[in-house]
């Protein structure tokens, strides 16, 4: 197993983007010599009620990821922090510092960060309060796991998610090139949560709002790319958000669309009733397996 780097990391800036997104950036050690790429994973750690940083376990991440991740979950569930993924919104390599953008849900959205509905998760409640001096941890990322970019042979690009997805399609259509053709179709809850995006490609964005007019994140995505007029020639579709509206979408591309199943990139980022500490469901476990059995063309 690839050595993943533990550190813990300090909040430097807050800034709320748009009424439902949280830009935070991070300093800590090790991020003088930070692996980054587009569309980046890594798991950040947040403490527990009580705890002024998360408790780590004492055994060093000296290469052992696999030893380091069994201590971590050894520690006493009340003082193990939650962990959650996340997407590396942006990285500076001369300031050292690391940014990510925070989803916010339920109460802290609606009363302005007052109160947190039951539903409402731990990483929600950490960033809708967050300040300068806060202090999480991160595990990872590991250069072992660095991807290209998608893209392959395809003429052009198709982006589909929700709000969980805008901080990855952020990353990709920042860094792709010149004249690349790409279509982005977004689902967010309103226009006020709508993102502007600096790109050198043939970039258009199609917004979809909720409006109240859906029963959650994800309900009005596959209808409005099913709506979608597709240009010309092949594509390569790189998909996230909510797992079952992912597998929606991607059965819609293969079956409808005549999409190579090779040509699709897809993850399911949360799932509806059940978080990260939950176990996998049976589908979660089957798409697992395909993503790892058929890479992605664009991706080899």
């Amino acid at each position: 197993m690839a050595d993943v780097p533990v550190a813990l990391i300090h909040v430097t800036d807050v800034r709320r983007i748009t009424p439902r997104m949280a830009r935070i950036t991070f300093a800590g050690d090790g991020l003088d010599a930070f692996p980054t790429w587009p569309d980046q994973q890594l798991k950040l750690l947040f403490p527990r009620p009580g705890q002024s940083a998360p408790r780590l376990p004492d055994v060093p991440a000296d290469g052992d990821a696999m030893r380091w991740y069994q201590a971590f979950c050894a520690l006493p569930e009340d003082e193990r922090p939650w962990m959650r993924s996340y997407t590396v919104r942006s990285y500076d390599p001369d300031r050292q510092r690391l940014t990510v953008d925070f989803v916010l849900h339920g109460g802290f959205v609606l009363h302005g960060g007052a109160e947190a509905e039951a539903t409402t998760g731990p990483a929600t409640r950490w960033a809708a309060t967050a300040a300068v001096g806060d202090t999480l941890a991160r595990y990872g990322p590991a250069a072992d796991y660095a991807r290209p970019l998608p893209l392959g042979t395809a003429d052009w690009l198709l982006f589909a998610g929700d709000e969980t997805a805008l901080p990855a399609i952020g990353s990709l259509v920042e860094a792709l090139p010149p004249g690349t053709r790409a279509l982005a179709c977004i689902e967010v809850a309103n226009p006020a949560e709508e993102q502007r995006f600096t790109t050198a490609a043939d970039l258009t964005v199609r917004w979809v709002h909720r409006d109240g007019g859906a029963a959650g994140p994800g309900d009005a995505l596959p209808a409005a790319v099913r709506a979608l007029p597709f240009p010309s020639g092949s594509v390569f579709a790189w998909l996230a958000g909510e797992a079952g509206t992912v597998r929606t979408l991607r059965r819609h591309l293969v079956e409808e669309r005549g999409v190579d199943k090779r040509q699709i990139d897809f993850a399911g980022y949360w799932r509806r009733r059940l978080t990260q500490d939950d176990a996998p469901t049976a589908e979660d476990l089957a798409e697992a397996r395909e993503r790892i059995e058929a890479a992605p063309t664009a991706q080899q």
